[in-house]
């Protein structure tokens, strides 16, 4: 099943992100070499995985969540990217707040964006 980017919502501890525009979860994996002479072909074990996050919304000062966020906080934070009614699926991480800029032009909205680095596993689950 499909889903459209605005049945979406983000949770900053159990408080709703107020006025997301947008988000990314990115998770990789490490690989480690272990071929030795005489392999006809490069091997690899599974190494670490990390995972950042970033969030885009419009600048709310009235936004419990988006008070919470300077550089240098930890934070824990759910993503539910088709919403969260029972039986959706959902991403919940821990992580450092890396960054906060908050940008504006004369003929727009104030906005702001964030990014995380995740520290631990990322779980996926469902409401």
């Amino acid at each position: 099943m499909t889903h459209t980017g605005s049945e979406g919502t983000v949770k900053i501890g159990s408080d709703v992100l107020a006025e997301i525009r947008s988000y990314t979860i990115e998770s990789s994996g490490e690989t480690i070499e272990d071929t030795t002479m005489g392999d006809s072909a490069r091997t690899y074990k599974a190494g670490l995985t990390t995972f950042t996050a970033s969030f885009e919304v419009y600048f709310d000062e009235t936004d419990t969540a988006q008070n919470v966020v300077d550089p240098g906080t930890s934070i824990t934070f759910s993503v539910y990217p088709e919403g969260d009614t029972a039986g959706d699926t959902f991403y919940t991480g821990s992580g450092i707040v890396t960054g906060r800029s908050i940008t504006a032009s004369f003929d727009g909205m104030v906005e702001m964006s964030l990014t995380v680095q995740g520290t631990g596993t990322l779980t996926e689950t469902t409401v």
